[in-house]
């Protein structure tokens, strides 16, 4: 039987005999064991390279929350908003739009010095009288090369020019509307606000420089006088400049020569030419460019032969083949009176009549 210190089988071979006193320092007596504390760690604590398996809690923040300050700061932003915008409402309200400037118009009949010239054939009245280079219809009103302004686009300028041209043909070249038969063409070329005084204009035609239906458009007394060619000449010029930031102006300056008989006569009647120079002023905001519409502002008309003792408020009485003017000059003028205008008339040249 081995000693106390051997294993029950005895001492393994080829271990010295001295082994035990060898190991004697790491072997604990039984009351080492029993006084030992054990403690088994978690899988957490294992995984986590024997980390204390209590999870510590942060210390309490004082404040808000970042969720909280975040909230807060979206509040905020959209509070800002709703204020920015109903101060500069993109669209804007008819009461915070400026006023539109009423147009302001001059007519003036031009009376000629003798007989009106005529002849069978308009066309060679044209050949024979100043319009004979002019162009026929809306290609004597070309559009200028538009070029971008400080304040608008190439863009916005060619849309108040193609406006602008529009404008012009229809209240100088429509049939319908040189015969006086329709104004609707036209109105719906004008920026809104200007409808009462175009409205009132043709309810109430008054020579007043603000109310004359002749000022918006050319139109002729169809009862005296019809077309006895349709290809009407037309030459003039287009130009566009901007006023300010926020507006667009056109000026147009055109000559309109008519070739007209007698209503109601046959193809044997003679014909006599009808001038009408104009020239307009329009005026374009953004809104207007936008929707295709046009203020105008300035309209300066002469047209002859006419008699200066008819009134030319409400259509135009043209002087035809044979005819002179009546005599007489324009209305009186008082200048008591006040808010009125000057009447006026000129003299037709004999340059400006064809050579028959």
């Amino acid at each position: 039987m081995g000693g106390p210190g051997d294993p029950p089988e005895g001492t393994p071979e080829g271990t010295p005999a001295g082994g035990e006193d060898e190991y004697r320092s790491v072997v604990f007596d039984e009351s080492f064991v029993r006084a030992a504390r054990l403690q088994e760690f978690s899988a957490r604590e294992r995984m986590a390279d024997h980390a204390p398996a209590v999870r510590r809690r942060p210390p309490l923040r004082r404040g808000l929350s970042r969720q909280a300050l975040v909230l807060v700061l979206l509040i905020a932003v959209a509070f800002g908003t709703a204020i920015y915008m109903g101060v500069r409402h993109p669209y804007r309200t008819p009461s915070a739009r400026q006023p539109v400037e009423p147009l302001r118009m001059t007519v003036i009949p031009l009376a000629p010095q003798g007989r009106v010239p005529g002849a069978a054939d308009p066309e060679y009245l044209y050949e024979h009288s100043p319009a004979a280079r002019f162009r026929i219809g809306s290609e004597g009103i070309p559009l200028p090369a538009a070029r971008r302004t400080a304040h608008f686009s190439e863009s916005q300028v060619m849309a108040a020019l193609t406006t602008a041209k529009d404008y012009i043909v229809r209240s100088a070249l429509y049939p319908d509307v040189i015969s006086g038969q329709d104004v609707r063409a036209v109105r719906v070329r004008l920026d809104g606000d200007q409808l009462d005084q175009f409205d009132q204009s043709f309810r109430h035609p008054v020579a007043d420089g603000r109310h004359e239906a002749t000022g918006w458009l050319v139109r002729y007394d169809r009862t005296r006088a019809r077309l006895a060619d349709q290809r009407i000449r037309v030459q003039g010029t287009l130009r566009a400049a901007e006023v300010d930031s926020a507006t667009l102006e056109v000026t147009a300056d055109h000559t309109f020569v008519y070739a007209l008989k007698p209503a109601g006569s046959d193809a044997r009647a003679q014909a006599s030419l009808f001038t009408v120079r104009r020239e307009l002023h329009f005026r374009f905001g953004r809104d207007d460019l936008r929707l295709g519409q046009a203020r105008l502002v300035l309209s300066y008309v002469q047209a002859g032969p006419l008699s200066c003792a008819e009134d030319s408020t409400d259509h135009l009485h043209p002087l035809l083949a044979g005819q002179t003017a009546r005599a007489g000059g324009p209305a009186g003028t008082d200048p008591y009176a006040t808010g009125g205008i000057t009447a006026l008339c000129g003299t037709l040249a004999t340059s400006a009549q064809p050579k028959v």
